[in-house]
């Protein structure tokens, strides 16, 4: 039942119950930390597969 989850688990069913969806989709793509100002660090992960920015398709 969807109400039993935790939040981590209802995100990981959301992100691969797609058809072509795998293990990689549901990978952290944000790193969150505390700076030394006390405010909240919102990195891109390395490990994400999808990264903001300009793409470079392959067959250019």
């Amino acid at each position: 039942m969807v109400e039993d989850m935790t939040d981590d688990e209802k995100r990981h069913d959301q992100l691969t119950r797609a058809p072509k969806s795998d293990e990689r989709d549901a990978a952290p793509r944000i790193e969150t930390s505390e700076g030394e100002d006390g405010r909240t660090r919102i990195d891109v992960a390395d490990t994400a597969s999808v990264r903001p920015g300009k793409t470079v398709r392959e067959d250019d």
